[in-house]
């Protein structure tokens, strides 16, 4: 599989340098004294996010990362040079645990974001450090510090505003590839999407969102049937779901798509129950896919009766992502939506902050 979105790695930081005990003696100074330098600090690894990575492969390959040590100190007051830090790139969206108790350490959400995950060890102190009056040829030094290490256990959840949800084949790469320069595979048997998928919808400057394909989810999803399972929490970090189904399942006269609709409902449901993910509170869209594979009076039938099945009260699209018909409607509307979300977001930070009261001038007093 192309796509991990989970790693174990360990990380050590470089230990730091001793100290060195050493005393000048040079030609013509009888009392050259103490000289010795202090040892180098140990290199510190960091992680930083990257743009330029959807996954965590890599990971799979290099499991250990340590930074340089620090040198030992040096006579002639020389110091040991500080071990190089250990930068480790990892795709934005990573959250970063420790894997013995389980605490999340850092969520890397913003490119270029970046995080210390073992500190390197401090340099040990030279003799030189320790002359006195009463103590003027020290032989104490001490040693360097050992780096941090540690076990941590990497998640990516991609960065999308919208996902995708329905069944295999209900035609959700399509609908991706329609309305964006994304490629997914696309074929004519189910489970063609095996890792999520990115696609950048634009309509005009200023005016872009992203959108996340899943692989389809089936009945038992939540207890690890099929592939959509280990790939729902990437849809944890998005602000709108949308409900692909296909108005006729090609060679299934017996398909019911309410029953196929609650099918997904219940999976996320039970995957925001165990999980705490909170899926089931996202705004969700119906989009009725594949409407040209149907007469016109026949779709306007269908469209009814299923949404009297449902009760629906949310909004409703009806799309053929193959001819792009009902499309760019689709995402104009949700274009809409997020334009408002993030407007009335804006607006609560606003209200949030306090008016501090002004500070009148001395000497003065209201009329």
């Amino acid at each position: 599989m192309k796509f991990v979105d989970e790693a174990e790695i360990s990380v050590h930081a470089g230990n730091g340098g001793n100290g060195a005990l050493s005393f000048r003696r040079e030609k013509y100074i009888p009392r050259g004294g103490p000289d010795g330098g202090d040892g180098g600090r140990g290199g510190s690894v960091f992680l930083l996010a990257t743009l330029g990575l959807n996954t965590l492969a890599d990971f799979r390959f290099v499991r250990h990362y340590q930074s340089k040590s620090g040198q030992t100190g040096g006579g002639k007051l020389k110091s040991g040079q500080g071990g190089d830090d250990l930068i480790v790139k990892v795709p934005v969206g990573t959250m970063v645990y420790d894997a013995q108790t389980d605490e999340l350490i850092a969520d890397l959400t913003q490119v270029d974001q970046k995080v210390m995950v073992a500190q390197g060890g401090e340099g040990g102190l030279g003799n030189t450090t320790f002359k006195s009056s009463t103590n003027q040829a020290p032989r104490k030094i001490t040693k360097g510090k050992p780096g941090d290490a540690r076990t941590l256990r990497l998640e990516l959840k991609v960065l999308a505003d919208v996902g995708l949800l329905g069944l295999p084949n209900a035609g959700k790469s399509t609908f991706l590839r329609s309305v964006s320069q994304a490629t997914p595979k696309v074929a004519n048997y189910p489970f063609t999407t095996l890792h999520p998928e990115l696609g950048v919808v634009s309509l005009g400057v200023g005016s872009s969102f992203v959108i996340a394909d899943i692989p389809g989810l089936i009945e038992g999803a939540s207890e690890g049937a099929g592939l959509g399972i280990q790939f729902l929490r990437h849809l944890a970090r998005t602000k709108l779901l949308l409900h692909v189904v296909d108005i006729a399942p090609y060679g299934d006269e017996e398909a019911n798509l309410a029953n196929d609709i609650r099918t997904i409902v219940g999976e996320l449901d039970q995957y925001s129950e165990e999980s705490g993910a909170e899926l089931d509170q996202l705004d969700r869209w119906l989009v009725i896919n594949k409407t040209d594979v149907v007469l016109d009076e026949d779709r306007e039938q269908i469209v009814k009766d299923l949404l009297d099945e449902l009760e629906w009260k949310g909004p409703v699209f009806e799309i053929s992502a193959i001819s792009r018909v009902g499309t760019q409607d689709l995402c104009n509307a949700i274009m809409g939506y997020l334009d408002e979300l993030k407007k009335s977001e804006e607006e609560e930070v606003f209200v949030s902050i306090p008016n501090e009261p002004k500070e009148e001038p001395e000497g003065w007093f209201p009329e």
